[in-house]
């Protein structure tokens, strides 16, 4: 009988650590390369960093447009769109059984949206907190209400 592979996937909008957890006893491993980073650019880099001004249509009143994006939310959610898609290409490998997502709210939020159906099936626990920072020995203190250790 072969072991339950579970994967624990501790994200944030640009950091994604990638664990392995092969049955009770057994801890966390870090995947050989579990480790994904998003880029980190300036707003200067990323778009404008103040809005457009506008004149009024009557006087001589200006003021700022509000801005169409938020360039940083869209590098967040494009980087845990790629996370997402490395669990579902995993997951259509069969290269885990269970997933465990640990995640701010609003990343978690995200990465669950994105996943595919096959990664998203394999879903077996979250956890609504940014771990990102936690060393791995730590790390199976706080995860032990989501899988047996």
């Amino acid at each position: 009988m072969r072991a339950t592979r579970t994967w624990i996937v501790v994200a944030d909008g640009a950091i994604a650590r990638l664990f392995e957890n092969t049955g009770p006893g057994k801890g966390i491993q870090p995947l050989g390369d579990g480790e994904m980073r998003g880029e980190r650019a300036a707003t200067r880099d990323l778009g404008t960093e103040r809005p457009g001004r506008v004149h009024d249509r009557m006087g001589p009143g200006r003021h700022a447009m509000a801005p169409r994006a938020d360039w940083h939310e869209q590098q967040k959610e494009d980087f845990l769109a790629a996370v997402a898609a490395r669990l579902d290409r995993a997951a259509a490998d069969e290269a885990f059984d269970r997933l465990i997502l640990v995640a701010p709210a609003k990343a978690l939020g995200r990465l669950r949206a994105a996943l595919g159906r096959n990664a998203a099936a394999r879903v077996d626990g979250e956890l609504a907190k940014d771990l990102t920072k936690t060393s791995t020995r730590d790390l199976p203190n706080r995860l032990g209400e989501l899988i047996a250790l």
